[in-house]
């Protein structure tokens, strides 16, 4: 999928930017994650794309996820919620962040939930009904802990089957939606930025950036993805992590 001319070391589309995850300093941190109960996981390029990969291979193979499906994100901004939109985007897919509504016309086929027994609820009288899919947040959490509903797909216990590199069957247009959230829609061409024309970006340094969940879904994905293309790493935290002079000492911080 080659969404725009590109003539520089930066991706124009999410393979591209799977790609340099695995090959431009690939054992170099690319996620950092501040999580609660005091949690930290961290990723260099190629875990990170090898989580991706995983998850794209899951949605494709068990899911039948393509070009043209809706994947909904009934999940917190989290490290796992990011991996699912690079995973939904590397199937050629449209992540939606925005509150799913099982009315007419705006059921997803996917909905990817840490709460499956309110998702099955509310989608319980749909036609067709969307694939649940149970997303347990914590990193050492193997599988869904507790009863889930009938037809609820178990995401943590089922991901870590699939392969390590995902290869797409098909790509989306460069107008096909690749992002809805809220009352905005950024397509595919328009995912990554162009980071060869921004001012000064080829004298700056791959940058180690600070980012909060409290600032939410719209100003932290389009951060993370612009640091990304241009070879940084992210520093993540949740609503209840602090940003202290400490842990942006002991995390390199170099912005944010």
């Amino acid at each position: 999928m080659n969404l725009r001319p590109n003539n520089s070391s930066h991706p124009a589309s999410p393979t591209e930017l799977l790609h340099s995850f695995r090959t431009l300093n690939p054992t170099s941190p690319r996620l950092s994650w501040y999580g609660p109960d005091a949690e930290r996981v961290e990723f260099s390029g190629r875990v990170l794309d090898n989580w991706v990969a995983k998850t794209a291979n899951y949605l494709a193979d068990e899911l039948d996820a393509e070009p043209g499906t809706v994947v909904a994100l009934d999940v917190p901004l989290h490290w796992r919620s990011l991996v699912w939109l690079l995973a939904t985007w590397a199937v050629g897919a449209t992540a939606s962040t925005t509150p799913t509504r099982a009315s007419a016309g705006s059921v997803p086929d996917i909905v990817a939930t840490t709460d499956p027994a309110g998702a099955h609820e509310q989608f319980a009288a749909a036609v067709p009904a969307p694939l649940i899919v149970a997303v347990a947040l914590p990193a050492l959490q193997m599988r869904w802990l507790g009863e889930l509903p009938p037809r609820t797909l178990d995401y943590s216990g089922d991901v870590r089957a699939h392969a390590d590199e995902f290869f797409a069957d098909d790509s989306p247009t460069p107008a096909h939606i690749a992002w809805q959230h809220g009352s905005a829609a950024t397509s595919y061409e328009r995912l990554l930025p162009d980071v060869q024309q921004e001012p000064d970006s080829d004298a700056q340094a791959p940058q180690r950036v600070l980012l909060q969940v409290r600032e939410g879904w719209d100003v932290v994905v389009p951060a993370a993805l612009k640091i990304w293309a241009a070879g940084g790493s992210v520093v993540l935290l949740d609503t209840d992590v602090e940003p202290t002079d400490h842990l942006r000492t002991s995390e390199n911080i170099t912005l944010g």
